[in-house]
C-alpha cells in the first residue's frame, strides 16, 4: 500500500456496514478512485460531511492492493452551495457527476476532465445557466475524440447545404436529403458550434430561451448514444 495526495470531486457514495461508505471521487491526478471511508456515518461525523456527492476536496489516502482504496483525511475545497440550494441546478449538476462517472476509468488520470467538470460546477454555482450541462455533455464529447460533425452534412459530406437533423449515431448535423434523427434548427447549430469553438462564455451568459431547451435535448441524447446507456439523473432528477 502506498499513501497518495490528490484533489477531487465526489460523483457518489454507497453505504458499507454500520458506519463505513465507499465514496467514488473523479480526481486530477489519479483517475476515477474507490475508497472506504471508515467511520463517516456514526452521528456526528464530519468527515462523513465532507464526503457527500458534489463536494470538491483534497483528500489523503493509501492505495489498496485491490479495487477499493482508503481514505485517511478530506478537506473541503468547495460545496458548490448556490447549486445545492437550487433544484434546477442541483439536477444539472448531478447529470454532469453521473457523465463523469461514466466516462472516468478507475486510477486512470484523465486531468482535462476533471477541470472541466470543477469549471463547470464552479460556473453552475456562480449563475443559473440552462446551458452549462449541455455546453460539459458538448465538451466531453469532444474530449473523448466524438464531437458531431457541425460545419457540414456528416453523410455526404456536403457543406453549402442546410443542416435541418442532428443524429449522433450519423456523427452530427444532416442535411434534407440525408436527413434522420432529431430536427434542428439554426439558432441550435449556432450555438453548439459556439460551444466547441470558443464561444462557450457568451454562450453562458445568454438568457434561458427555447433554443437553449434544443441544444439540451441534443445534448443529452448525443450522451446518451455515446455512452449507450440513459443518464438516469437527466431523466429523473435522482442521484446516480
Amino acid at each position: 500500500m502506498s499513501l497518495f495526495r490528490d484533489r477531487g470531486i465526489v460523483l457518489r457514495g454507497i453505504r458499507l456496514g454500520e458506519t463505513d461508505r465507499i465514496v467514488t471521487i473523479l480526481t486530477e491526478e489519479h483517475g476515477k478512485v474507490r475508497a472506504v471511508a471508515r467511520g463517516v456515518r456514526r452521528p456526528g461525523s464530519r468527515f462523513g460531511a465532507r464526503l457527500e456527492p458534489l463536494t470538491h476536496v483534497t483528500f489523503l489516502g493509501w492505495q489498496g492492493r485491490g479495487d477499493l482504496d482508503t481514505l485517511n483525511q478530506a478537506e473541503v475545497v468547495d460545496t458548490f452551495r448556490a447549486v445545492r440550494e437550487d433544484l434546477d441546478r442541483m439536477a444539472a449538476a448531478l447529470t454532469m457527476l453521473e457523465v463523469a462517472d461514466q466516462i472516468a476509468q478507475e486510477r486512470h488520470a484523465i486531468p482535462a476532465l476533471y477541470r472541466m467538470l470543477a469549471g463547470a460546477l464552479g460556473a453552475l454555482n456562480e449563475r443559473p445557466s440552462p446551458m452549462v450541462a449541455p455546453a460539459f455533455h458538448l465538451k466531453v464529447l469532444a474530449l473523448d475524440g466524438s464531437a458531431p460533425v457541425l460545419d457540414g452534412c456528416v453523410s455526404c459530406g456536403r457543406e453549402d447545404v442546410e443542416l435541418v437533423a442532428f443524429d449522433l449515431t450519423e456523427g452530427g448535423a444532416l442535411c434534407r436529403g440525408c436527413r434522420r434523427g432529431r430536427p434542428i434548427t439554426p439558432a441550435a447549430l449556432d450555438i453548439m458550434r459556439r460551444t466547441l469553438q470558443g464561444g462557450l462564455a457568451g454562450v453562458l451568459s445568454e438568457p434561458p430561451s427555447a433554443v437553449a431547451d434544443e441544444v439540451a435535448t441534443l445534448a443529452t441524447e448525443a450522451m446518451e448514444v455515446h455512452l449507450d446507456r440513459r443518464l438516469r439523473s437527466a431523466r429523473s432528477g435522482m442521484l446516480p
